[in-house]
Order: C-alpha cells, then sequence, then structure tokens
C-alpha cells in the first residue's frame, strides 16, 4: 500500500524525475530554485507564494534563494540529510510500500501510553533502535509509544522542542523510510505511534522564515520563547496551513495513530474559530474518519472545555495528578509545587475523582486563576503519570523519582496512576527504576551554546539550593556531548535484582489493567467518581465504570499506620503487603476492588 500527503507546499514529487516546488515569501521580489546541477527562477504567484515544476529525481538535494541573497532549505522540506542549515532532498513517498492496510487503530481507553525520547532511548539512538525493542514494551503492556519531537533540530542531539523544519523527521536518528519502518513494526504488534508536536514556537537556529516570511510571526502576542507564531493576523491563513497540514502528514503520510500537541496554552489565536479548534475539525472530518486517530493536549490553563464537543481533544496531560503526587511522595515545596504541598492527597483525591485539582481557583504559583470546571468528563479525559520528560529533565540533575523518594512510596503511587479509569502513561525506563538521569541537552552552533548554558544555570539561581554560583557551575551543561551520553537509558540493569523487581512490578500492574479494568472503561461516566480524605494523608476514591462496575482506591500516603477505613464492596483486585485488611492501613500502601455489575 503507498501512501502520501497531498502538500499545497514544499517539494512534491511528481512521478518520472519530475517535481513541483512550492514555496511562501512575502517579502522577497523573486525566488529561485538552486539545484546542484544549476539555478532556475521560480514563477510568482498571490499573496507572495512561488512555484515551478521541473526535473528532479528522488533525493535530489535543493535550496531556495530570494532576491539573489542567501540560500536555505525548504521550510516544509520531506527530509534535511545535511542538518537545518544544509539543503533539503526531494522525498518520493509513495516509494514506500506499506503492509498494514487492515490496521485502524485502537479504541482510545485501551491506551498504555510510553513516552520516549528516540535518542536516548537505545544504545544506538536511532528508529532502529526504537524499533528492536517493541517487543519488550508490548510484553510490558504497552499498547502505545508516544515519540519526543523529531521535527528537524541544530546539531546531533536535542530534546525536540527547538525545531525548525517541521516535516523533516531528524537525520540523525534516521531516514524517513526508517521511521516508516519503526510505525509498521509497532502496528505488527498491535502497538499505537504517537508523535509529540510543537505549534507554539521555532528554535533558535536554523530558522529562516523571519528573512522571506516575516508575516510567519507578529509581535502582537508573546510566548516565553521569542516571536509569537501568527495565526490571527495579516497572511495568518498561510500560517494556518503550514501547521494544519503538518499533523495531516504525520497522521496520513507517516499513518501515526495520534499527536500530543505541546504548550498549546502559548498558541495566541483571537480569531473566530481559534487554530485548535479548526485542527480538531479538520482532523476528524479528514483522516479521522476512517481510523482511530486520537489527539492530547498539553495545557497549563486546563481549559477542558476543548475536551468537549463534536471536534474535541481526546485528553489532556494531567501535570495535576503529577504534582500532587510528587508533592505526596517527596514533600518539595517550590515553584508550582507550592499550589500543592497545603494538601497534596486532598488535591491528588480531586484529580483521581474530577481531573483537575485546579478548576478555576487561584493558583498562589502563578498569582491568578487557573482551570475550567472538570468533574463532568470521563477519567478517559486525563492523561496520568508519575514522570515525564519535563518533570524529571527540568530538574537541574535530571533525577527520576526513585531517587527522590522511598521505593514503598514510589510504589504506592505507580499502583494508583496504572490501575486509575486515567489513561496512563510512563516515561522510557521508569518500569525498572533506571538509575540514569534524563538531562536538559541541546548541540546549538558556537556563539549560541554558552549563552545556553549560561541560561541553563542561571534559572537556578533563584532555589536556595543553588544560590552559591560555585554549586550551579556542578550544573551539567546541556551543550555537552557526555550530559547526552550520560542520559542513554542502561539497558542492561534491567537483569539486576533491584531493578527485575520493579520489571516484574509494572508488568503485573499493566496485567491488572488490561485484564480487569480496560475491558471495562468504554462508556465510564464523567460526573459520577467520588473521592474521601481519611485524616490527612488517608484517601478513598471511587468510579463507576463503563459496564456499571464499581472501582475502588483505598490508599494511605503517609509514613505511619492509618486506620479508618472500611473495607467496600467487591473482591480485592490489587494490595500491598497487607493494606487488604479491614480498618488500618500500614505505612505507603494502596489496595483496589472491583465490584462487579449486578
Amino acid at each position: 500500500m503507498r501512501r502520501s500527503h497531498d502538500m499545497p507546499f514544499g517539494a512534491e514529487y511528481l512521478g518520472d524525475d519530475c517535481a513541483r516546488f512550492t514555496l511562501w515569501a512575502t517579502a522577497a521580489g523573486s525566488a529561485e530554485l538552486v539545484l546542484e546541477r544549476g539555478t532556475e527562477p521560480m514563477e510568482r504567484g498571490d499573496d507572495g507564494v512561488f512555484t515551478l515544476t521541473t526535473e528532479a529525481a528522488s533525493g535530489a538535494r535543493y535550496r531556495y534563494r530570494v532576491d539573489g541573497g542567501q540560500e536555505f532549505p525548504d521550510p516544509a522540506s520531506r527530509h534535511q540529510p545535511e542538518d537545518v542549515h544544509g539543503p533539503s532532498a526531494v522525498v518520493a513517498p509513495e516509494a514506500f510500500d506499506w503492509r498494514d492496510e487492515d490496521w485502524k487503530g485502537r479504541p482510545w481507553h485501551e491506551t498504555v501510553l510510553y513516552e520516549l525520547h528516540v535518542g536516548t532511548f537505545s544504545p544506538e539512538g536511532t528508529f532502529a533502535g526504537v524499533e528492536s525493542r517493541l517487543d519488550l514494551l508490548s510484553d510490558l503492556g504497552v499498547t502505545a509509544i508516544e515519540l519526543m519531537p523529531l521535527a528537524d533540530f541544530p546539531g546531533r542531539r536535542n530534546w525536540g522542542y527547538d525545531g525548525v523544519l517541521p516535516f523533516a523527521p531528524d537525520s540523525c536518528y534516521g531516514t524517513p523510510e526508517d521511521l516508516k519502518r519503526l510505525i509498521q513494526a509497532a502496528h505488527d504488534r498491535d502497538i499505537q505511534v504517537f508523535l509529540d508536536v510543537v505549534y507554539n514556537h521555532f528554535g533558535p537556529e536554523g530558522n529562516y522564515l523571519p528573512v522571506y516570511a516575516p508575516g510567519f510571526f507578529t509581535d502582537r502576542h508573546e510566548t516565553p520563547w521569542g516571536a509569537a507564531i501568527n495565526y490571527d493576523g495579516l497572511g495568518s491563513e498561510h500560517v494556518r496551513e503550514f501547521f494544519v497540514n503538518n499533523a495531516l502528514y504525520w497522521l496520513e503520510e507517516y499513518h501515526v495513530d495520534g499527536l500530543r500537541f505541546d504548550a498549546v496554552h502559548a498558541i495566541v489565536d483571537d480569531s473566530e474559530e481559534h487554530f485548535l479548534s479548526e485542527l480538531a475539525r479538520r482532523i476528524r472530518n479528514g483522516p479521522g474518519r476512517d481510523r482511530h486517530i486520537h489527539l492530547v493536549l498539553e495545557n497549563e490553563e486546563n481549559q477542558s472545555s476543548r475536551l468537549r464537543g463534536d471536534h474535541h481533544y481526546d485528553a489532556q496531560w494531567n501535570d495535576d495528578v503529577h504534582h500532587a503526587l510528587h508533592t505526596t511522595l517527596t514533600g518539595e515545596d517550590a515553584a508550582y509545587y507550592a499550589d500543592y504541598a497545603d494538601a497534596p492527597v486532598r488535591h491528588l483525591g480531586r484529580c483521581l475523582a474530577e481531573g483537575f485539582a485546579y478548576q478555576g481557583e487561584r493558583s498562589g504559583h502563578r498569582g491568578n486563576r487557573r482551570g475550567e470546571p472538570s468533574a463532568d468528563l470521563p477519567p478517559t479525559s486525563f492523561v496520568a503519570f508519575l514522570q515525564n520528560h519535563d518533570q524529571i529533565g527540568n530538574r537541574a540533575f535530571g533525577e527520576r523519582i526513585s531517587a527522590l523518594a522511598p521505593p514503598e512510596a514510589v510504589r504506592a503511587a505507580t499502583a494508583i496512576y496504572l490501575l486509575s479509569p486515567q489513561i496512563p502513561m510512563l516515561f522510557m525506563g521508569e518500569e525498572w527504576a533506571a538509575s540514569t538521569p534524563f538531562l536538559f541537552f541541546c548541540d546549538f552552533e558556537e556563539g549560541l551554546a554558552p549563552l545556553v548554558t549560561e541560561g541553563r544555570r542561571e534559572e537556578f539561581a533563584k532555589f536556595p539550593e543553588f544560590a552559591d554560583p560555585a554549586t550551579r557551575e556542578r550544573i551539567p551543561d546541556p551543550s555537552a556531548g557526555e550530559t547526552f551520553e550520560t542520559s542513554k537509558l542502561d539497558w542492561g540493569e534491567r537483569g539486576k535484582p533491584e531493578h527485575a523487581g520493579w520489571l516484574s512490578f509494572y508488568r503485573e500492574m499493566l496485567s491488572i489493567r488490561r485484564g480487569k479494568i480496560i475491558p471495562r472503561l468504554a462508556g465510564t461516566p464523567g460526573g459520577e467518581a467520588k473521592y474521601r480524605l481519611i485524616g490527612e494523608r488517608g484517601l478513598e476514591t471511587q468510579w463507576t465504570l463503563g459496564d456499571g462496575s464499581r472501582l475502588t482506591l483505598h490508599a494511605n500516603l503517609g509514613d505511619a499506620p492509618l486506620g479508618g477505613f472500611e473495607r467496600p464492596e467487591g473482591g480485592l483486585l490489587y494490595a500491598t503487603e497487607r493494606a487488604e485488611d479491614a480498618g488500618e492501613m500500614p505505612a505507603w500502601s494502596v489496595a483496589w476492588y472491583l465490584r462487579e455489575a449486578g
């Protein structure tokens, strides 16, 4: 089976060694296509769109040049074999022969996400390295991998959020065909593939758009990362098409099953139809008509309204769950953790029963109100996690939760989020309590790299433990190759006793989820879950699942035994040691009960 996305810009391979090139360059009077054999003028059309159809075989290298000036790669390049400053390459997408024509994806409620960074997931740091370990993830109980952003970034290493060419999977991981082989191999194993995409900013190196299309950006809005993208001003129809087609491209040409949209609170749009609404509508009315496609938001504003309606998003990353769990386990109260430190278990209970902890209440950390009511939404509208790339990597030394809290506390928290009716997400290596950190790393050009290093260390100056400049100097240098290498998973740990026990535990939890929770999740209603506190550190939460059964959680999330629990109706689903005893629960213990429908 052959697949391609019909893009209105970039290089479209037409067959017979011929391609059509389209460039939006509003600031240019003239534009040329620069090929290895020479330069050819492009024809200017309406709204600054330049086009040319000419001889160009699959793999041909090309650049653009405007007004006789600097050469630059295609902003819609499908492949950048020589990184962000090099030439683009023509790709013939239909040359890849897919064999997953019967794959329609999986229903959302079956999803168990596994977030990974391609470059540090395996020793190879490639798409092939991920593919070679898919059987291990399937055996674990994972039903979906979520790849951190792949858009071509400068240098040989990056988290992916500094991408500047959103249609080109970074060549340090492999070719477009290598990525397609990974996705096909995942589908062969009944594993979905999600891709993290960034539509709120471009990285600081390799973005040539301001040179020839300054209308791509606007100074009417601000973002934490520089110039805001123009979604609502003059010429914004081209910008919106660029990103809508990017989403459709990954879904159609690469057959990915879902997209995670990074920091959508930084997408500012005053249009009558917000870009996010248009994006969801066009995906649902496009590839989403014929198969399961899942759309997930990262949104600090807790806008539950985006999870409702005809063209809604399936779910949002539930940072509130993470923050409440992390504060409960570690007692940390700096930065955003301050909003949860007063009553972390109460915040956790509200998250589990109602979705968000902050549903319009004032955030002391932010200094304003945050969130919208969410209790009416089904629990599957929220992605729950104990770790992710941000929550580990934004720490100065990239520590995982297993290095910050006692094992019995981590085990209790893990048993909560893996068996709750919310959609669980693991971060790579979590399943064996990997000892390797996940640090912030990048590989910018010489002039920018020291500024990034300095800025990274200054970020922590406001924390008391980093007030001493000498202490800040110990923070790993993001630009050092060693920082990247240190972040690579050590797969040899999995067989060691101190790690094998964790791996067995995760398999057990996901086996219970697969056998007992997932079959009952479809149709689980919102608005019916409830929670109550037992003392300050005890929690009872109950859900009515889609088949009418009742799921109950009992948890003692403190370091002393706690009484006041009454055994609910139903059979024991899982319990930590002695936690199923009626009345008193040991420190850091959890018990799950399931009462069958009827």
